[in-house]
């Protein structure tokens, strides 16, 4: 299958190429200018924008480990509390950041739609920081929220209904965030569910998908391989947990004190990673986590990214579903 196969506006499509060309090994490259040009950053915005203000906060300046709260204009007139998702934002462990346009605009969109609290973490980048960089900044984050809430989210932000949500590679650490707070005690923060939004998994052996799928946006074996390679300990393989969470190594999610909330994952039928994001989904069932599947056939990866899609529309319609029905079952 080729990238002209897909059903892809022209504008969405321009978009796509430009990131496709951004998206080049040398990370310093990147980085040091070749990007910016692409890249354009948001500042906080204390007015609403869309609704929603925005605001800065500094847990770890040593490693800039920081957060943009993202707080709906409507939340400051509404009376009940509302649910907090803590998002972890996509790049192959790589690239972008909280305040990027791409994840700035799209986390408005959550705040705005889900009516809720959005968090977007950033986190430590590879290759210069490898595995578990990125999943240590994610549960400290969480766990200065958890410490600190009271100075930083208003009074109706309920953290006991909290959300741990991710596209890509964001979807990986919301897992792996997840799975290490199962077994933490936290004072405020209670784990409601997990939104894995075409999560970026992988392992040792090629898939149907990845095989079939040749030239899809954004995403191709190559890529992924040298993802890898820049984010797992020197000398591990693909099967490493850390990609291949539901493979050889898998943690024991079956156990009472690692008892996952429940999950929502997303697929599209044009993404190469589909039937990892598959297995995924089904080894949490197995393991008696409620899981769901949210599938969409024509759409390529990181497809949510772009508001012009009907399907982005859709699918921030089908998390707000989610979230409402979780933060529901907590009433009853």
């Amino acid at each position: 299958m080729a990238t002209d196969k897909l059903s892809i506006p022209l504008k969405t499509r321009f978009f796509l190429s430009l990131l496709d060309t951004a998206m080049i090994p040398d990370v310093s490259l990147f980085r040091g200018g070749f990007f910016r040009f692409f890249d354009f950053r948001s500042p906080p915005n204390p007015l609403p924008l869309d609704g929603v203000s925005t605001a800065d906060f500094v847990v770890d300046p040593s490693r800039d480990l920081w957060f943009r709260l993202f707080t709906p204009h409507a939340a400051s007139d509404d009376r009940r509390r509302l649910p907090v998702v803590v998002f972890f934002h996509g790049g192959g462990f790589m690239y972008l950041s909280p305040s990027s346009v791409l994840f700035d605009r799209l986390c408005r969109r959550f705040s705005r739609k889900i009516h809720a609290f959005v968090v977007s973490v950033n986190y430590r980048r590879s290759p210069e920081h490898r595995y578990p960089a990125q999943y240590d900044d994610g549960f400290d984050a969480l766990r200065f929220l958890d410490e600190n809430h009271a100075a930083i989210l208003p009074p109706n932000a309920d953290l006991a209904k909290c959300f741990l949500a991710g596209d890509s590679a964001g979807g990986n650490i919301a897992h792996n965030v997840s799975v290490r707070s199962c077994s933490a005690v936290f004072r405020a923060v209670k784990l409601t569910g997990i939104i894995a939004i075409q999560p970026f998994f992988g392992g040792e052996g090629r898939t149907e998908a990845e095989e079939r799928i040749v030239g899809a946006p954004l995403i191709s074996v190559s890529r992924t391989d040298w993802w890898w390679r820049e984010f797992l300990p020197e000398g591990s393989n693909r099967d490493h947990v850390a990609a291949n969470v539901s493979g050889p190594n898998a943690v024991d999610i079956i156990g009472k004190e690692l008892r996952l909330p429940a999950t929502v994952v997303v697929v599209g039928g044009m993404d190469p990673l589909q039937d990892w994001q598959r297995r995924y989904y089904e080894w949490l069932k197995k393991s008696g986590i409620r899981a769901e599947l949210i599938e969409y056939p024509n759409m390529f990866h990181s497809f949510h990214m772009f508001p012009e899609l009907p399907e982005s529309h859709e699918l921030i319609m089908r998390i707000k579903e989610f979230v409402d029905e979780r933060v529901a079952s907590l009433s009853a």
